[in-house]
Formats: C-alpha cells, structure tokens, sequence
C-alpha cells in the first residue's frame, strides 16, 4: 500500500459519519477505485470506522468478484472463459499466458508487470477468443498474437522481451480468509 493510501482511506471514512452496515459494500467500492485493491490495513481501519470486525468485512469482501486483495499490475489482463471464448480455445490461451508469465489467476508477476483474471465473459463473444488489457480488446488471440503482445507491453515498460530476460517472477496471492462452514 502506498504511503498515500491510509490518507485516502481515512479521507473516504470521514465522507461516511456514522455508517451502517448498510455502507459496507459502497465503501468498499470507494476504497479499491481510490488505492486499486483492499489491503490488509484499508479493512482494519473500515472495521474499526464501522465497529464491525475485520474478519466480517472479510466475509463480504471475498464473497464478491469485484474485490482484490492484491495490486493489480501495471497490465492487468482480463481473459474470457464464456461459452464461446471456451468453443475457441481460451483454456490453450490461459494455458499460455499462465506459462508465459508464471502465474495463475489472481496473481501479480513480481515485478508489478503483469496481472491476469479470468471473468466469466467479456461480451465480445463473436471476437472470441478475447483478453483485455487494461480495458482495450484483443481479439481472436493465437499464441503467436499472446506472445506479441506480452513482449509489446514489456517493452512499453521498458522492460526486456520475455526471450531476453528469462521469465517472469511470481508474487505470492494474497492469502484470502477462508469461511468457516457453519457447524
């Protein structure tokens, strides 16, 4: 989290006195459009702003898509794996771009590179298969196209080509709270 993001926070806390329960998903929202994630210490200081415990913001968070727990990189990579995108092959282009960067679903290469998320679809399906990165679409994805573009964004990065420097380093996922089943 950057030195900022506690401010930021705070700073979204005192737009909501006196929040309910009620509050907790639209502050939620608030939080990761303003810092990109919830980090461990946004949701400590939302409970203690709420008087609700972390471990049930835990709770609501997980139980959303919409909620990361982890920056994303600096290109975050949506792939497709709708109906259509699956007929086409998104599985081999997961395949890939899992090996390509050396890591699953959910996580950030080392470096802040790269981010990659599977979404249920992407609405691109006579396109398919489909990715995103940051927004802009990519469509009908070979494995020549997906190595392409890696290096492309590497390079924009200023970062060297995949080839060249070997592959990419994992940051480990952020460690989600499990629920407990209820006895």
């Amino acid at each position: 989290m950057s030195s900022q993001a506690p401010k930021l926070v705070d700073d979204i806390l005192k737009s909501h006195p006196g929040s309910q329960r009620d509050h907790l998903i639209p502050i939620l929202q608030e939080v990761q459009e303003k810092i990109g994630y919830l980090s461990e210490d946004a949701v400590v200081r939302i409970g203690r702003h709420m008087r609700i415990p972390a471990s049930k913001i835990y709770g609501v968070a997980t139980f959303y898509n919409q909620f990361r727990f982890t920056p994303k990189g600096r290109f975050h990579i949506m792939l497709c794996r709708g109906t259509a995108c699956h007929v086409k092959g998104s599985a081999k282009t997961l395949e890939s771009l899992t090996k390509a960067l050396r890591i699953e679903p959910g996580q950030t290469t080392r470096d802040g590179l790269f981010s990659v998320e599977v979404v249920a679809c992407l609405g691109a399906c006579a396109l398919a298969p489909a990715i995103t990165v940051n927004g802009e679409f990519f469509p009908r994805l070979s494995q020549a196209k997906l190595a392409k573009l890696l290096d492309d964004c590497r390079q924009k990065a200023g970062a060297a080509p995949a080839a060249a420097a070997g592959q990419e380093q994992t940051t480990p996922r952020s460690p989600r709270p499990r629920r407990r089943a209820k006895a």
